[in-house]
């Protein structure tokens, strides 16, 4: 035990000293603090240029849209209250001359209408985000449908009122939001999805340069090899969880400061009112998914006899996450499916799926104590058969074995 603390805090000093670690961490946190900040700096520059910015605002001329056609009389104030970012126009003008002002930029756009169930819409350059042809239509049906109900013998206010009706309604969630949980637990399982791929593949390399630079055969001398890849493996899973605290952290006192500010941003105030369990159970599934991974990172690269050989040799454990974070994705459609429940149980996605359903769904104590159960039981026994490959790899020099071989070897051992 005191070599494996001893090697824990070898290894975890130098992450929290690294360069690397350190840069990424405070660049992660500065771009944290320019989102969280941008609402109350944009209003300050607001304020700076008062009466400028309203005064060019004014000043500022319209785009003109022309509006023609047999119903364009019709339709002009329909149009103009629905387009208020131009300045609408009917016009008399002939088909070409239309053209011509549309071509000379004398006009934006035109909508000839001839018919209230049809119309033909002229543009230059038709931008992507040019949604006209939408809103038109919107408005044209609208006009149809009021045309439809005065001929019918009510008034033009009667067939306002019938047309502008809303239905008022209040939601009760007994249960749970899945809509106002999703962000924030996609934000989490890919948080998760980055510390174990990073630092797993992190584990790995530091294993390999090791063992490349000969400096492994000294190590073993006078540390045992069980302990100094559980030692590598905990310095890791905390460096990599202190970075997290420290970002989400600093986000989370950044979001205080500007609360105000965010206000109308459901989104994101939803995130960081988190409740106090989920953050538990996302530490718990945290700390037990990455050791499950990185355990076989360690073992893995222990047979490797170069730096170089690290990306071939991981390769399987790599992608075996990957396809499990696209199951658990796919299974945000419905966390309730059977799909979800299985793989809730199997320790290679159960961190992930299970921290999933708990965020967005109801799932019974037992369900979570079971899947939880055998995730630890899986991370012993995956702990114990890496700490095993591990003890023969680190002295394995020459042509990295394969699985297999390794395998038998262990068993004999």
């Amino acid at each position: 035990m005191k070599q494996l603390w001893t090697i824990f805090k070898f290894e975890l000093k130098s992450y929290l000293a690294n360069k690397i670690f350190i840069g990424v961490t405070l660049a992660v946190v500065i771009l944290t603090a320019i989102v969280m900040f941008f609402p109350r700096v944009e209003e300050m520059v607001e304020n700076i240029k008062g009466e400028e910015v309203t005064e060019e605002k004014e000043d500022d001329e319209k785009a003109v849209m022309l509006i023609a056609g047999a119903q364009g009389e019709l339709v002009y104030e329909a149009f103009a209250a629905a387009f208020n970012d131009y300045e609408v126009k009917v016009t008399t003008d002939t088909l070409d001359d239309i053209k011509k002002q549309i071509t000379s930029k004398e006009a934006e756009c035109a909508f000839v209408i001839d018919d209230i169930t049809q119309y033909t819409y002229y543009v230059n350059n038709k931008a992507l985000a040019d949604h006209n042809t939408v809103v038109a239509s919107e408005v044209l049906q609208m006009v149809y449908r009021m045309s439809a109900l005065m001929n019918s013998g009510l008034s033009a206010e009667e067939a306002e009122e019938v047309m502008t009706f809303n239905v008022e309604y209040e939601t009760e969630t007994l249960g749970v939001d899945q809509a106002q949980n999703f962000f924030y637990t996609y934000i989490m399982i890919f948080a998760l999805y980055m510390v174990i791929v990073l630092y797993g593949q992190l584990v790995a390399t530091n294993v390999a340069s090791e063992k490349s630079s000969r400096a492994m055969e000294v190590l073993v001398t006078s540390a045992k090899p069980t302990s100094m890849m559980f030692g590598k493996v905990l310095a890791s899973c905390t460096a990599g969880f202190l970075q997290l605290a420290v970002v989400f952290g600093f986000a989370f006192f950044s979001f205080n400061l500007n609360k105000s500010y965010w206000d109308e941003m459901g989104t994101i105030s939803a995130f960081f009112d988190v409740p106090a369990s989920l953050l538990v159970y996302m530490l718990v599934f945290f700390v037990l998914g990455f050791l499950i991974y990185a355990f076989m990172f360690a073992a893995i690269s222990s047979t490797a006899s170069k730096v170089e050989d690290i990306n071939t040799s991981t390769m399987p454990i790599t992608l075996m996450f990957v396809v499990a974070f696209l199951v658990v994705f796919y299974g945000f459609n419905n966390v309730d499916g059977m799909l979800m429940k299985v793989v809730s149980y199997i320790p290679f996605t159960s961190p992930m799926a299970m921290f999933t359903r708990i965020a967005m769904s109801e799932v019974a104590w037992y369900e979570i104590t079971i899947s939880i159960a055998i995730l630890v039981g899986s991370v012993i026994g995956i702990g114990v058969l890496a700490a095993k490959i591990y003890r023969m790899g680190v002295l394995l020099y020459g042509t990295q074995p394969k699985l297999g071989e390794i395998l038998k070897a262990v068993k004999k051992a």
